[in-house]
């Protein structure tokens, strides 16, 4: 798999922004909007915070814009999304290491820095978008790896994702496009 970061958007889609607002019932799970549609989704373990730093499990509050995709590379499930979704297999990573030249970026496993391994024994990177925080403009230690992906069953915090079901995943995928944004309020 080429890097997923060869081709970000200028700039963001129209008319494709979802809403994430947390639960006025818990704090670390939300309700994220599309149009008519409202989902249920998980958070990450420290809630959502306006000022994210490297493992504080926090969710950024910000408008994050999608910038790629993948998938678990093994899957025979058509993914029926609005952008190409890179087949993920056991030599692809994610570099959460922020001493490191490819922190925050696609990496080829082994790799000598911390990281977070694509390929998981779980579902929960089956389906998975890169959402700019801290991409385009990165700045070391103020966080990695901020996905949205597959949620576990009962949605119990993530390390910082916003996780959907699968089934609602499935569903929405179609309308994610490169650019759509999802705004945490």
């Amino acid at each position: 798999m080429r890097s997923m970061l060869h081709k970000l958007p200028a700039k963001p889609v129209r008319n494709r922004t979802l809403v994430v607002r947390v639960s006025p019932t818990d704090r670390l799970k939300a309700l994220v909007r599309f149009g008519p549609v409202t989902l249920r989704a998980a958070l990450g373990r420290g809630g959502v915070s306006a000022f994210k730093r490297e493992g504080d499990g926090g969710t950024p509050r910000a408008a994050m814009a999608v910038l790629t995709g993948f998938r678990r590379g093994d899957m025979l499930t058509p993914d029926h999304a609005g952008v190409t979704l890179h087949r993920a297999g056991r030599r692809d990573g994610w570099c959460d290491a922020p001493g490191h030249a490819a922190y925050n970026r696609h990496v080829r496993l082994p790799f000598p820095a911390s990281h977070e391994t694509l390929l998981r024994d779980d579902v929960l990177y089956d389906f998975g978008f890169v959402l700019d925080w801290n991409i385009r403009s990165r700045r070391r230690g103020m966080g990695s790896a901020i996905f949205l992906h597959v949620a576990r069953p009962g949605f119990p915090p993530t390390q910082g994702c916003i996780a959907l079901d699968r089934r609602d995943m499935l569903r929405l995928m179609p309308f994610i496009r490169r650019g759509t944004i999802l705004r945490v309020e």
